[in-house]
């Protein structure tokens, strides 16, 4: 795994060793970035389920200005500690070990909002909607930012009040569905 383009352009990255991290493949993540450039430049960035720290640091890689890394494995914080200081993006870096609903709620208690939301959680769990309710419902999300939901292709995510979908992509068993506010729920 390394870093596509920008400033750390083919740095490879430290994986966790825990079989349930599934990194980003780089063609996945090159046609993410592709769909979401618009959003990236000067921008805020939450990398929910952060696993290596992948798309957080791409995201700086290619100019975002801050990035907060959440993920609650004590083996994936060392990771991504180790990728940021590689990728020398220490200082635009937050990380907070821990659950993702305490995450989102302290940035919202914080008064913290994103450009940009990478959503990658285990498969298996079925939290997506459960996800983008509570990014939703924490109003973290700035007007015109944008959520990314990395999914299994054969489990398509039902729609959630207050965000619409943008675009979806599918590669192989990979699905990547965009989200935005829809209009009425500033």
């Amino acid at each position: 795994m390394r870093v596509i383009s920008g400033s750390a352009r083919g740095l490879k990255l430290n994986t966790p060793g825990d079989d349930r991290v599934r990194p980003t493949t780089d063609r996945v993540k090159e046609s993410m970035f592709n769909i979401v450039q618009d959003w990236v430049y000067d921008s805020q960035v939450l990398d929910l389920f952060a696993g290596s720290g992948a798309l957080g640091i791409e995201a700086l890689s290619r100019g975002a200005s801050q990035a907060v890394f959440c993920d609650n494995s004590l083996d994936s914080i060392k990771i991504i500690k180790s990728n940021i200081e590689k990728a020398r993006v220490v200082d635009r870096s937050q990380i907070v070990s821990g659950d993702y609903k305490r995450c989102l709620r302290d940035m919202e208690a914080k008064n913290q909002s994103f450009d940009m939301i990478f959503v990658d959680p285990p498969y298996y769990e079925g939290l997506f909607e459960e996800v983008l309710d509570t990014i939703r419902s924490c109003k973290i999300l700035k007007k015109d930012g944008i959520v990314i939901v990395e999914h299994d292709a054969k489990r398509p995510i039902g729609q959630v009040e207050g965000l619409e979908v943008y675009k979806e992509k599918k590669y192989g068993i990979t699905m990547l569905t965009f989200y935005c506010l829809e209009d009425d729920d500033e």
